[in-house]
């Protein structure tokens, strides 16, 4: 059994609609954030820095997104290659890319003081801006040139994964230098399209009031 600590509309609902689509056994047990949970000791025990998400598992805590859906998939063998799959190898590395590049941008897009103080955040806002572009032109063109099944129409943990943070993109008003609706991206804009009518987003986003359209047309 799982016991996944979340919030609404957060890193957490990726896992959330993975869990959902999984089929899998798991208790969702909402923060308190308002009560400073977070920064409790019985929270710090589970995530040591206290952000969200952080999961019980039968091998113990977990935390890290990318970290927490892929050992959920590989451990239900499904929504992801297989790990002697021919696809294994561009899998891992694209959501690597993901994690480590695409994530992180945009967390400077929505919080450029945290990178260099409050004084240079524009500078942060223009710089990241650019490169979240440059980053979903290439998943949008490697997607177009090799159609691979682990980032399809299908179910899968990638797609679940980056529908979240588009909606987050795409969720900012249009003057906003972290604008970045997936209809820009034709694309990850048919995937996200597909994956948002499956039963398991539907289910976890009318439980977040998050919306039908919950990655294409994000509502706030």
């Amino acid at each position: 059994m799982y016991t996944l600590h979340y919030s609404p509309d957060t890193a957490s609902l990726a896992i959330r609609m993975v869990l959902a689509e999984l089929g899998v056994p798991h208790k969702s047990r909402q923060i308190d954030r308002a009560a400073g949970e977070l920064d409790s000791p019985a929270y710090r025990a589970l995530h040591p820095m206290g952000k969200i998400p952080a999961i019980e598992t039968p091998d113990g805590p977990m935390f890290e997104t990318a970290a927490i859906l892929l050992y959920l998939c590989d451990r239900h063998d499904a929504l992801v290659p297989a790990a002697k799959s021919p696809e294994r190898a561009a899998f891992l590395k694209w959501l690597f890319f993901t994690s480590t590049n695409i994530h992180p941008t945009l967390m400077q897009l929505f919080y450029p003081e945290r990178t260099a103080g409050a004084a240079h955040a524009e500078a942060v806002l223009a710089h990241a801006s650019a490169h979240m572009h440059s980053l979903l032109v290439l998943l949008n063109d490697m997607v177009t040139a090799d159609a691979p099944k682990f980032l399809s129409i299908e179910p899968s943990l990638l797609g679940y994964y980056i529908g979240m943070l588009m909606r987050w993109m795409g969720s900012v008003p249009p003057d906003s230098p972290a604008y970045f609706p997936s209809r820009n991206y034709p694309a990850l804009h048919r995937i996200l399209a597909a994956l948002e009518t499956r039963p398991a987003a539907l289910a976890i986003a009318e439980d977040e009031g998050l919306g039908a359209t919950v990655f294409t047309n994000p509502q706030i």
